[in-house]
């Protein structure tokens, strides 16, 4: 039995499944990592790997970056958190409000979940309104309402023109399910017919700009307009989850759009290693978390909100995340998908990339994705991914679970280079099945 599986045995007896996470679950068990450096990661047993998953896109300059290392540690010998408030918060928000010109108040929490969670509260306490409207199959985290028809299938997702309201976790309440809307991505006529049957009703219409679940491809600027002109007409609010998306442009995905959102949830890179989220947007509707307001509308609190270690991790990560810098890693993003995109053809199978910015989804489908329903994996092609990955993970390769990737600043084409070959590997390997 080597160290994985003695360690495996052992996390069976106190943790469910023996994880704490399903999303590293793997059979027979997960691999455990021992440490990480740039782009590599090196689990228990020795091996190393190239890391495209970065924590699920949280890590942008890759593992131990010197600079954050430096910076947190003379921030621990300080003190990891107070009953205070502390410069570092002011100094992150002040630098994070400059990039976004969105963005006029900042309140940070501790995950994207958390931002996503206050942020929908916040819609609520602005408007007086119960409902949200989101994307079918976007994730948005663990909220009840935001998790709404992120796993719905051809057995229940209902009709296109109005798409069935479905669980994630069993017990979730039938309220929750009647006050989320479900609108089609990028299909403008069908959206706005379905949002003007609650027209009265509606808080917010929620938007991740580059939805993984839904095949990681853009919103249309035409969608967007339309959605942000029906909340204008509505008396409701345009809210952006850019958790994974804000490192796809300086401002975030937001930068290429022509409209702005009225709030913005983030997590992920925003933390520089660390939990962290946040939520941002316009002073009026901001106010509702205002404690010196005469009625403040939304209590809100968290005992590790702003702490100063996320807080100085954050700001060293930004602060190192420069427009040069993103230019770089999206151009080696742009490199990466022509290439994959070269393997595909020279194998012969119908596969596609798709993506932006600094992330990139092989689908094992001939044509990229339009919305959720044409993204929707199958058994079959989730047992090919599954093949796919295993052969990655052997070959020193690790992807996000649904094929996909988040690359750092810690890469190379000479990294690219190792994932299109193994790629390509794969697709050989997939071919024969994929044909049958």
């Amino acid at each position: 039995m080597n160290k994985s599986e003695q360690l495996f045995a052992q996390a069976l007896k106190v943790l469910p499944g023996g994880v704490s996470r399903n999303t590293i679950f793997r059979k027979p068990h997960p691999f455990y990592a021992e440490q990480g450096e740039g782009c590599y990661v090196t689990d228990i047993e020795g091996v190393t790997r190239i890391d495209f998953a970065n924590n699920m896109a949280s890590l942008i300059h890759g593992h131990a970056y010197p600079a954050i290392v430096e910076a947190v540690s003379a921030q621990l010998h300080k003190g990891s958190c107070f009953t205070m408030a502390t410069e570092s918060e002011v100094q992150y928000a002040q630098l994070l409000c400059d990039r976004v010109p969105s963005f006029d108040k900042i309140r940070f929490v501790n995950s994207g979940t958390e931002a996503v969670m206050a942020m929908l509260k916040a819609s609520r306490a602005y408007t007086g309104k119960a409902k949200i409207a989101k994307v079918e199959g976007a994730y948005h985290g663990a909220y009840d309402y935001a998790e709404v028809s992120q796993t719905a299938n051809p057995s229940n997702w209902g009709d296109v023109d109005k798409p069935t309201s479905i669980p994630v976790a069993v017990g979730t309440p039938e309220k929750a399910l009647e006050d989320v809307v479900v609108i089609p991505f990028n299909d403008t006529e069908r959206a706005i017919n379905i949002l003007n049957q609650h027209k009265d009703d509606i808080a917010c219409i929620l938007v991740d700009l580059l939805p993984h679940r839904v095949g990681l491809i853009p919103a249309s600027n035409d969608f967007l307009n339309a959605l942000h002109q029906w909340t204008r007409d509505n008396q409701s609010l345009l809210v952006f989850d850019e958790v994974i998306t804000f490192r796809t442009n300086y401002s975030g995905a937001q930068q290429n759009y022509d409209v702005e959102p009225d709030l913005t949830a983030m997590g992920k890179i925003i933390g520089g290693g660390f939990p962290a989220g946040a939520l941002a947007g316009r002073d009026e509707v901001m106010k509702v978390l205002d404690p010196t307001e005469a009625k403040v509308l939304l209590p809100h609190s968290g005992t590790f909100s702003a702490n100063p270690v996320t807080m100085t991790a954050g700001y060293t990560a930004l602060k190192m995340f420069d427009q040069a810098a993103i230019e770089k890693l999206n151009s080696l993003a742009d490199y990466a998908k022509e290439e994959i995109t070269k393997a595909i053809a020279d194998v012969g199978i119908g596969a596609c990339v798709t993506g932006a910015g600094s992330m990139f989804r092989v689908h094992l489908k001939p044509e990229p994705p339009r919305n959720y329903r044409e993204a929707y994996v199958d058994k079959k092609e989730s047992a090919l991914i599954t093949k796919l990955l295993d052969h990655l993970f052997d070959n020193g390769i690790i992807m996000i679970n649904t094929c996909s990737a988040t690359l750092s600043t810690a890469m190379t084409t000479k990294e690219i280079d190792c994932l299109v070959a193994a790629l390509k590997d794969g697709f050989e390997m997939l071919k024969p099945e994929m044909n049958s």
